[in-house]
């Protein structure tokens, strides 16, 4: 079984590129930084993440593209791909990449402003007409799923 998840924060700005194709493929590439779990043995300036490289794509790969930058928290599933190729020298290189299959939002774009990341101002307050415990249930008042690109 090939199963990655990933919960991390997009390390730069995603790259989204398209195939020369008959019809042009969408390809998205970026890279997950991933907290490493807490370790005493750590030495002091040993880094605390790992940075993963994914590629996504289709559609999939252009709201990443669009709805991402760096900084933003992104949660990723897929499948671990090693590819090999000759550089310009010879030298047998490798690459080892996360195939995304899918991917969610991991905070409100209100959560990205106030953190200063992101970019995105925050989201207008949503008042409802009825008093929210009056069916029984609460109304989130900070829903975006109209922002969604899916």
């Amino acid at each position: 079984m090939n199963r990655v998840i990933l919960l991390g924060r997009m390390a730069r700005d995603p790259e989204v590129r398209y195939t020369q194709a008959a019809e042009p493929l969408a390809v998205c590439r970026f890279s997950v930084a991933v907290d490493r779990p807490f370790s005493r043995n750590r030495q002091e300036g040993e880094p605390t993440a790992d940075f993963i490289n994914c590629v996504c794509f289709g559609k999939r790969g252009e709201s990443i593209g669009q709805y991402f930058r760096k900084g933003n928290r992104i949660a990723v599933t897929g499948r671990l791909q090693v590819s090999n190729y000759t550089d310009q020298q010879g030298n047998k290189r490798y690459s080892t990449d996360v195939i995304v299959e899918d991917f969610e939002f991991v905070e409100s774009k209100a959560e990205r402003a106030n953190s200063g990341e992101g970019g995105f101002a925050p989201a207008p307050s949503v008042q409802p007409s009825a008093p929210a415990s009056a069916a029984g249930f609460s109304i989130d008042s900070d829903a975006e799923d109209e922002d969604l690109p899916f």
